[in-house]
């Protein structure tokens, strides 16, 4: 039997402003209608204390914004200059030794960071153009060429504390065409750049199959013109996505948020069940719009389809995402432009065990690969709302449903707990050591077993109304 969860307070229709009483999904074009799905009579009661996150966030958001002003722009603003070396090629980078920045990243202990920004197709091309006059150059001198390419090894990728994610630091590389080692790697560079080159000037995107099917022989292995993209990027200082270069679809969206995409309307309370995917193409999206209280991040798409099918988004109002698992580029870059445009507070929903709060890293503060894009692709301070560890005992979690972590599980449950976003939060420090010391994990589906429907008819609803997040 399932336990005895709090009954939220109930309240009369139409007592809530952000959403109507009652959403009609049905078409009147169809033979069948789907059923009538109503605003929760509790939905003030549950959504209360979200509403108050929320409003913190615009409070400190709208803050943010006038430091930004009187800093001259705040701390990136404030410290992002243009370098300029011997061959021309301008980088990026982020200096705590600039007089209006107050030192603020004193982490650094003035060092450089790298940091790439958004660009257009034209300031792409031109840079490329810029790059192949550079080899030209060097060809005319009779010196070969070589490249000059900011180094993304794990040595070179920094956490930065003050702005609680991963950056890619000052250290960079030469990649010489009469280096035998290195001359297989530059011409395969020197071949990305002129693919990009023309797909740019088309204004179209393919994808990174794509990309590696013109060349064949060359490439040999997709990791190796996939790898060459984020070198190319960092050299122009574009992010990978003005590349016009993109991976397959992966994520999800389902919800109270509707959208411009390349001209068409897209309505994501009206995409059937499932809800639509999150297109490669984020720079295509425009006019974002929506009557959410707050944005669910969901681990796993069986429990993403639980709450899609049972338009739990329309009970209380919220946009439910998933990325099936490990995030990719373009769903952390939409979960990011949701929650800057928006202001939304997020709320995530992972398994009880190490990776599930690995996830939650990589959406919060980046991840090593693309630590170089970090600003645009993070998320910072979302709610850790469940599964957690402590949730196992708070809502009697059959024996059954508890997973004994295996020794590879502890090892990395131990090495989180050296982490600096898992330190810097003392209720996360606290849940991962109960993980730790109790050796036993679960997933979000093991809350099936007291009923298809309790993750959204029971768990959210009591959760969201005890504001149970960390």
């Amino acid at each position: 039997m399932p336990p005895k969860a709090k009954k939220a307070a109930k309240t009369s229709k139409g007592s809530t402003a952000s959403a109507s009483n009652k959403v009609r999904t049905g078409s009147a074009q169809s033979g069948t209608k789907r059923r009538i799905v109503e605003l929760a009579q509790d939905a003030d009661a549950v959504l209360s204390k979200c509403r108050k996150l929320r409003e913190e966030l615009k409070r400190n958001s709208d803050s943010d914004q006038r430091m930004q002003k009187k800093s001259a722009g705040g701390l990136m603003k404030a410290n992002l200059k243009m370098e300029q070396d011997n061959d021309d090629e301008v980088i990026a980078v982020v200096s705590n030794n600039d007089n209006n920045s107050n030192n603020v990243i004193e982490s650094l202990q003035g060092k450089s960071i790298i940091e790439v920004s958004e660009m257009s197709p034209v300031e792409v091309v031109e840079a490329i153009e810029l790059i192949a006059v550079q080899i030209a150059n060097q060809v005319l001198q009779k010196k070969g060429f070589a490249l000059e390419i900011p180094s993304r090894s794990a040595s070179n990728q920094i956490y930065v504390p003050e702005l609680d994610r991963i950056v890619l630091g000052e250290k960079r590389g030469t990649r010489s065409f009469l280096n035998v080692k290195e001359a297989r790697k530059t011409a395969i560079t020197t071949r990305v750049m002129q693919l990009l080159h023309t797909v740019l000037l088309k204004k179209i995107h393919i994808t990174k199959r794509d990309l590696f099917y013109t060349d064949v022989k060359l490439f040999v292995d997709q990791t190796e013109s996939d790898g060459v993209l984020d070198d190319i990027a960092t050299m122009i200082g574009c992010t990978r996505s003005n590349l016009h270069v993109v991976a397959s679809d992966k994520g999800l969206v389902v919800g109270r948020v509707s959208f411009v995409e390349d001209g068409d309307f897209i309505d994501c309370t009206k995409m059937g069940v499932g809800g639509k995917a999150i297109p490669p193409y984020i720079d295509k999206i425009t006019d974002i719009q929506s009557d959410a209280e707050f944005v669910l991040l969901v681990e796993k798409e069986a429990a993403y389809m639980r709450m899609a099918e049972d338009r739990f988004y329309h009970r209380y109002p919220c946009i439910i995402i998933t990325a099936k698992g490990q995030p990719d580029v373009a769903t952390r870059m939409f979960l990011s432009r949701l929650t800057n445009e928006l202001k939304l507070p997020v709320l995530g929903l992972v398994d009880s065990d190490p990776y599930g709060l690995k996830i939650l890293s990589v959406y919060m503060s980046g991840s090593k690969n693309m630590s170089y894009d970090s600003a645009s692709l993070t998320t910072p301070d979302i709610k850790w709302l469940g599964l957690r560890p402590s949730d196992l005992e708070k809502f009697d979690l059959p024996e059954q449903c508890r997973l004994d972590m295996t020794e590879n599980d502890i090892k990395t449950g131990k090495e989180l707990l050296n982490e600096e976003f898992i330190k810097k939060n003392k209720a996360w420090t606290k849940e991962l050591e109960i993980m730790v010391k109790t050796k036993k994990k679960a997933e979000i589906q093991a809350l099936s077993s007291f009923g298809f429907q309790y993750i959204t008819e029971t768990y959210l609803p009591q959760k969201l109304m005890e504001g149970d997040w960390i």
